[in-house]
């Protein structure tokens, strides 16, 4: 099904209040959002045909779009619900949820405050973003040469899709070289990110991350956070220098659609699918379909 282009299934999309079938949710190519990536997007995953922490993404999906001083035209309540029904109109039980908010075609130029925001969900069945010999072997990372942004260079904390052209092309650079994803560094040559994905280590028994202080405080790296405490595991969310990667001992990703990802290798620096990984990956598959 995977192989099957996006534009060409059967199905159902909630599209500015009003479903329509999957081939005709269509916009016009002089759409504001298509031309200067006016346009703020969630990823969600439904366990069991409930979507797990869906108000919360919501909630980010508004965020982001006044961050880009766009007004969605629904109530937060109005597009949790839509997400709902989506989910169940297309028949789904363990799917991911895809809401996109854009600028319409009123208005062409770089301003864009007279066009309207357009609003649309999909959904369909997706396995993880990594196959489960991926996850028992250890993501293999490349480290990126681009780098993420200074917070006055763009609005980093919002979902928006033009900030995702330089994780394209890094992702395009780690599948050409057999890698499975990328580490990012920031601006300032710390240690951020992956393309899409949050980035945790674990030394001497806890776990040290990034602060989230030039991308998005993922909703699954607040999950995970919250599932490690629970275990009694001491969480340090710091500066974190590529020159510390010799130093840790097991390393994984976060993200709705990487889930918790062990991390095997990250350039030449090699990481145990260790045990304390092993009990979040469990830890999270539980807290999901709670």
């Amino acid at each position: 099904m995977m192989d099957v282009p996006f534009d060409d299934r059967d199905g159902w999309i909630w599209m500015d209040g009003t479903f329509v079938p999957w081939r005709e949710a269509k916009i016009h190519f002089l759409s504001h959002g298509l031309h200067y990536a006016s346009a703020v997007f969630e990823g969600g995953r439904a366990y069991g045909g409930k979507i797990f922490k869906c108000a919360e993404h919501t909630a980010r999906l508004f965020y982001s779009a006044g961050a880009l001083h766009m007004k969605i035209p629904f109530s937060e309540s109005q597009i949790t619900q839509a997400c709902d029904d989506v989910v169940a109109k297309n028949g789904l039980i363990d799917a991911y949820v895809r809401p996109l908010a854009w600028r319409g075609p009123e208005q062409m130029g770089i301003a864009g405050l007279r066009t309207r925001t357009h609003v649309a969900i999909a959904a369909w069945a997706w396995p993880s973003l990594f196959s489960e010999e991926q996850r028992m072997r250890g993501l293999r990372l490349m480290i990126s040469k681009w780098r993420r942004t200074s917070p006055d260079t763009a609005p980093v904390h919002a979902k928006a899709s033009g900030l995702y052209v330089i994780c394209t092309l890094t992702k395009h650079e780690a599948d050409a070289g057999g890698y499975d994803d990328a580490l990012m560094l920031d601006y300032r040559g710390q240690i951020a990110e992956g393309t899409g994905a949050n980035v945790f280590f674990v030394k001497e028994g806890a776990l040290h991350t990034p602060l989230p202080d030039c991308f998005l405080n993922g909703l699954t790296r607040q999950t995970a956070i919250a599932l490690a405490k629970r275990r009694g595991i001491a969480v340090h969310e710091r500066v974190i220098m590529p020159d510390e990667l010799p130093t840790f001992e097991q390393a994984f990703l976060t993200g709705t659609a990487a889930e918790i990802a062990p991390i095997g290798q990250i350039g030449e620096h090699k990481f145990a699918v260790g045990d304390i990984v092993r009990q979040l990956v469990n830890d999270y598959a539980a807290e999901v379909r709670a």
